[in-house]
């Protein structure tokens, strides 16, 4: 990694939003959810918002909004990005993106070829810049939540909150 601006974003605190989609899951249910606060607290981030929606663009575009509004620097999406007829998360989310971050979805799947093999041209994990926040989308596998956690969005996003902050 690059020193670029690294005085200024070490000890940076990301504002995060957290947005589960899903038809099904309740906040007890939500694996995904309860992992990614967990994760949030312990790396000593803010939530600012978690909220679980149904896979419908409205919904997904409207938590968009408003997250961006109240101040959020990165949201995350997990669920709805598959190819089924029911999964919308995807397209809601790139209509809106101002900017795209095309290595984010690139990365992924490189990664998740190591855990399910060609099962990782079905994903369509998406990451860009929306209303100066950035907006990550990933599957809601509860594996491909922790794998983007781990080897993607932890590492970089104090860099991302900071890069787009500037």
């Amino acid at each position: 990694m690059s020193h670029h601006g690294e005085a200024d974003r070490k000890n940076q605190i990301v504002q995060v939003a957290l947005v589960t989609v899903s038809d099904t899951r309740t906040e007890e249910t939500d694996k995904n959810g309860i992992y990614l606060k967990a994760q949030l607290e312990e790396a000593g981030h803010r939530l600012v918002g978690y909220r679980i929606v149904k896979d419908e663009p409205l919904q997904v575009q409207q938590a968009l909004t408003e997250y961006t509004t109240a101040g959020a620097q990165v949201i995350i999406f997990n669920g709805g990005t598959g190819v089924t007829a029911r999964d919308n998360t995807y397209d809601a989310i790139a209509a809106m993106l101002q900017k795209t971050l095309p290595g984010f979805g690139e990365l992924f799947r490189m990664l998740s070829w190591e855990q399910v093999g060609a099962a990782a041209m079905l994903s369509r994990a998406i990451a860009g810049v929306y209303n100066g926040a950035v907006v990550i989308s990933t599957p809601g596998s509860s594996k491909a939540v922790q794998l983007a956690w781990e080897k993607l969005i932890l590492p970089e996003m104090r860099h991302l909150a900071w890069e787009v902050g500037r």
